[in-house]
């Protein structure tokens, strides 16, 4: 959405708003639109166009875009959205978050913003037509510099410590020393102090200079009309510097006692240490994003006309055959056409051992080559290349806030203006006790400096920075904050069967013919699900085809989900599926019902093949097996030890289910439920108090990932399954889900304890400095070093590592 101001006449003031509109498909959808838009009281004129998907509002100033939306929204259609990612400058505290965010929402047109500190970025949702400009425009209005974070440019480029940030700290050290030392040799009986004018040159130039930054920031901040860590620094430290003038112009110079420049000059030395500290740290907390950049080659080789030639990444198109020998980092996503190999997939997936590779395998850009020549056919590039989505999803949860933040956003939009009051207050006390002037604005100076909102706005994105960072380089990919932080409180870990905990490729086991023979009943089958992607079809056909068994040609082929299939073969209306399908079919399964029961209980699934024409009888079953992946029963355990219930969700016969469930011992197991029935089952368990994650690779999964607390998806399944998850394992192995687990866990308990200081930091500092406890100097420190160590806690989460388990052969189930 954008907004044009009209210029006023003599007639009332008017505004034009433009908003794009999704789901119109004909003109009945415009008139529908246009009338909903027409009843906003103050709409003067409403005009919408189907072919740009748009419509031009005239209405009275009082008349704002929320009105507008909800109006579309009542019709029936949806206000087209979308994202834009910026780069903030200038910000040091949450109160300058704050502050943006503000500015942002006020823009016409955003829904949604989202200021990040750790980052320095902000990510805003708005109607589709709101000029970028217009975004940035606001950010500048607010005291700060705003730009277009453009692709490829990451979180961890924009925490890279300024080059002249350490050159400041040294400079500011130097000229604060000689007035530091004399205090010190004070404090152990020897007089020694400086000449007030010599005082005078010294701190002068940390005070305009090299605290420069502080003044510039905080007059963006009064002029906003609010306040940041930059203005409580100018003040306090302006307060001591000019007290000091004061009394060195009133010919007071042999009173040194009562000169503070040395106050003045090491609180801004200390806050510019801290700054530069943090800044530092910061970088280290998106070292995952950096990890991951330098992953993607600047150049591939490519083969075209049978030359080889070395050309960039960029210019890399899809289809193309690209040359990789060993020991090289593979360039694109694609697959091998010609050479064997081995793959270190290990900075992408978190997999410690190189992978085999052969013809037909996929390989993913950014794994290195180990030891064969590969010639591979690139199936993406650019921005659709694994490790691109990846980057992506990991710096949209960096950037995301996670729930717990909006208690911060609500204190630091506070948070300065209290602090104010308090200096205030604390220098009206003190003077009006009698302490005199210069002690009660010591004091005040004290609260001023004492004040750290940088702590309070850190706490919360560092630790999500790292937290996310440290899954991401041992294969967990968190899409969002909060699915980080909702998953610490799991209780129930829900598991889809095939292919979750068994290898998805199931093999044919057994099979037992009723009335015909085994040939028939395999010929039968195969013909049915000849060129079905089903695993289960895959089988079937595989095993024809290995017995050389030829399929028949079909009609009528029906899919029947969550059931089997229908389809005419040889003159026979055949249904093939599971027991429920048989059942409502009322096909008589007495002939094989022991051996079915035997199967199953040997963890087999069972299919049953049925000719339901006149006279409905059972023509036999199949058995299929899947291999269950190796150190499933080990994950389990460990999500029990972690004090998680485990439940598996699966369409299987209950006989097959339960052989598995017993096996891995797992607690709930639920069978024979249909895909459309798993998101049912989960708001079942959710209704029961339990906080659940579901754990899935296949679209049939996506409803009940969406519907969990937390979804976890395997990347070895569908674009869809990992859509629709908050969480994403890049390898199939389940005992990822405990690691994940494990992770939100710490995380949460590094926010937690970063919040808890944070504001025990001022709540106990605050009123130590206003009651005289505090010098000016111990306040600069104490509040440089609170940000520094708010970070290095977060930090620690870097030294977390998987728990070490063995690799145990696959069993059959």
């Amino acid at each position: 959405m954008n907004t044009t101001l009209e210029l006023p006449g003599t007639e009332a003031r008017r505004h034009t708003l433009s908003v794009g509109i999704e789901g119109m498909t004909c003109a009945s959808c415009v008139m529908r639109v246009e009338k909903a838009l027409a009843r906003v009281p103050g709409v003067q004129e409403a005009n919408v166009n189907l072919g740009t998907e748009s419509a031009t509002v005239v209405a009275d100033p009082s008349v704002d875009v929320a009105a507008l939306q909800a109006a579309v929204e009542k019709a029936g259609y949806a206000v087209a959205q979308e994202e834009f990612d910026l780069n903030i400058e200038g910000m040091t505290c949450a109160s300058c978050v704050a502050r943006v965010e503000k500015a942002l929402r006020k823009v016409e047109g955003v829904s949604a913003a989202s200021v990040n500190l750790a980052t320095e970025g902000a990510r805003v949702t708005a109607g589709r037509g709101v000029p970028v400009a217009t975004l940035i425009g606001a950010v500048e209005k607010a005291g700060y510099h705003a730009s277009v974070n453009k692709a490829g440019r990451t979180a961890a480029e924009i925490n890279r410590p300024k080059d002249n940030g350490g050159r400041h700290v040294v400079l500011a050290a130097l000229l604060s020393l000689p007035l530091t030392v004399p205090m010190a040799l004070e404090l152990a009986g020897v007089h020694l102090m400086l000449p007030g004018w010599i005082q005078l040159l010294l701190a002068t130039p940390v005070q305009f200079w090299l605290g420069a930054r502080f003044y510039k920031a905080g007059w963006k901040a009064v002029k906003a009309g609010t306040g940041n860590m930059d203005l409580l620094v100018a003040l306090g430290t302006s307060a001591a510097y000019g007290l000091s003038v004061y009394q060195l112009w009133a010919g007071r110079d042999g009173a040194a006692a009562h000169l503070y420049f040395e106050a003045s000059s090491v609180v801004i030395t200390l806050v510019l240490l801290g700054k530069w500290l943090e800044a530092r740290a910061k970088r280290q907390t998106a070292s995952a994003i950096r990890a991951l950049q330098v992953l993607r080659p600047d150049t591939a080789r490519v083969r075209r006309d049978g030359v080889d030639t070395d050309i960039a990444v960029d210019a890399v198109r899809l289809g193309d055959l690209v040359v990789i020998r060993p020991g090289e980092r593979i360039p694109v996503d694609g697959i091998i056409v010609e050479g064997d190999s081995q793959a270190d997939e290990s900075l992408i997936t978190g997999e410690s051992l190189p992978v085999p590779k052969h013809p037909g395998d996929k390989v993913t850009g950014g794994a290195i080559n180990a030891d064969g020549l590969l010639l591979v056919r690139t199936g993406a590039v650019g921005t659709e290349t694994t490790l691109a989505r990846i980057i992506r999803l990991v710096e949209s949860a960096q950037s995301a806030k996670a729930p717990i933040q909006r208690l911060v956003d609500k204190v630091s939009a506070v948070f300065v203006p209290v602090v104010l009051l308090i200096a205030l207050a604390t220098f009206a006390g003190w003077w009006i006790a009698g302490a005199g002037f210069e002690t009660a604005l010591i004091n005040a100076v004290a609260v001023l400096v004492i004040a750290c909102p940088c702590a309070l706005g850190l706490a919360t994105p560092t630790a999500i920075m790292a937290g996310t960072g440290i899954g991401a380089k041992h294969g967990i990919l968190i899409k969002d904050a909060e699915a980080l932080e909702v998953a610490h409180g799991v209780t129930t870990v829900v598991f889809d069967k095939t292919g979750t905990l068994t290898e998805g490729r199931p093999v044919v086991a057994d099979m037992a013919p009723a009335g015909i023979t085994r040939e028939e009943l395999l010929r039968l089958a195969a013909s049915i699900q000849h060129g079905s992607e089903h695993p289960l079809a895959k089988a079937v056909v595989d095993a024809a085809r290995a017995e050389g068994v030829t399929a028949l040609p079909v009609s009528g082929l029906k899919a029947l989900p969550g059931r089997g299939l229908a389809a005419t073969v040889d003159g026979m209306d055949l249904r093939l599926g599971s027991t429920r399908l048989m059942q409502e079919l009322n096909i008589p399964l007495q002939a094989l019902r022991e051996r079915a029961e035997q199967l199953q209980a040997a963890g087999r699934t069972v299919s049953w093949l049925a000719d339901v024409g006149d006279q409905p009888r059972l023509l036999g079953l199949i058995a299929f097996g899947d291999s269950i992946k190796p150190g499933v029963k080990e994950a389990i355990d460990r999500l029990h030890r972690l004090g998680v219930n485990t439940v598996m969700l699966t369409g299987d016969n209950r006989g097959s289910a339960a052989a598995v469930g017993s096996a891995l011992g797992i607690r709930q197991v639920i069978a024979e439920v249909l895909p459309g029935e798993k998101a049912a089952k989960v708001a079942e368990l959710k209704r029961a108090g339990e906080v659940v994650a579901m754990v899935g690779d296949g679209i049939n999964d996506a409803p009940a990932l969406a519907a969990a607390d937390v979804g976890i998806a395997m990347s070895t399944g569908t674009d869809v399954a990992m859509h629709a998850a908050g969480v994403t394992l890049m390898r199939g192995d389940p005992a990822l889900v405990g690691d994940a687990i494990d992770i939100s866990r710490r995380t949460y308990r590094k926010i937690r304890q970063n919040l808890f200081w944070a504001f025990i930091y001022n709540l106990i500092g605050i009123p130590l400095a206003a009651f005289g406890l505090l010098s000016p100097v111990v306040a600069g420190a104490a509040m440089a070093f609170s940000s520094v160590s708010v970070i290095s806690n977060a930090l620690l989460l870097k030294r977390w590592k998987p728990v070490e388990r063995a690799r145990p052969a696959a069993s059959s189930a």
